[in-house]
């Protein structure tokens, strides 16, 4: 972690939907006795998986008093209601759910989310003393026509609509390119840096060089045990959000141990 500010990295690992609540169970053994007291006492980790994991996770977690936080992938902005198939944050608080990732780069793409409907979900997650994860990222498309700052720029306004400085340095900001999402590719830690950088400024023209300060920044996209050092480097990159990385406990571990590896 950069010296020059106290920002504890966050490791999040999103399944996104992968793993039947069985399987859940088993790689949360295996991460049990590959992640130490030791790196606990260097990074916080979250593990984000389906909705019809969760309550099988927080067992185990609370059973084995595991200090991995749990997540959740997604929520409704709404506490209860007449909209089937959703699940209301209520629902996750009462589950012990810490983090929710609000605004995922597939929500938004393939489901259409906006950042008002973004700003929505950020709100009700805060008002139910959980911390949202808000992504934002570019398209490949954005990022060849010189837009990716603008896009992101924007994104990180939209989402956070309505928050006041105290709301904004506690919750946590994921840039996800959407062109590195499960593709293989992965923005250069310069590249990340700078887009990084890009969000603490936006953040602090808005919310005040504190807030900015404070605010947790996570690098998303085909992240992996061979470049998470890498990325952590950067001085605004806090933690990273891992996808498919995740899936496998040995190279999960290894990327939640990236401080053991950083002379």
């Amino acid at each position: 972690m950069p010296a020059e500010h106290d920002r504890r990295p966050l490791i999040s690992g999103n399944w996104k939907m992968n793993l039947n609540h069985y399987e859940a169970i088993q790689l949360v053994q295996k991460l049990s006795y590959l992640v130490t007291k030791d790196d606990f006492a260097k990074v916080d980790v979250s593990l984000h998986p389906p909705f019809t994991d969760i309550r099988s996770v927080q067992t185990l977690i609370e059973a084995d008093e595991l200090q991995f936080a749990l997540g959740a992938q997604n929520t409704h902005h709404e506490d209860k209601g007449a909209f089937t198939g959703e699940v209301a944050p209520t629902f996750l608080a009462k589950l012990g759910v810490r983090y929710v990732i609000c605004g995922h780069s597939e929500r938004r793409q393939f489901f259409g989310e906006t950042d008002d409907l973004v700003a929505k979900k950020v709100a009700a997650v805060q008002t139910h003393k959980m911390t949202p994860i808000v992504c934002v990222g570019e398209t490949k498309d954005e990022r060849e026509h010189g837009q990716t700052l603008e896009r992101v720029s924007g994104q990180v306004l939209g989402s956070l609509a309505g928050r006041n400085a105290a709301q904004v340095a506690d919750l946590v900001v994921a840039y996800e390119p959407i062109w590195a999402i499960g593709t293989g590719l992965t923005a250069t830690a310069t590249d990340a840096q700078e887009v990084c950088g890009a969000i603490r400024q936006v953040i602090g023209g808005k919310w005040g060089a504190e807030t900015a300060r404070a605010v947790r920044i996570q690098y998303g996209g085909s992240v992996k045990a061979g470049n998470v050092a890498e990325l952590m480097a950067q001085p605004d990159i806090d933690g990273a959000l891992v996808g498919g990385a995740s899936l496998d406990p040995d190279e999960f571990a290894r990327i939640v141990q990236y401080p053991s590896h950083v002379s």
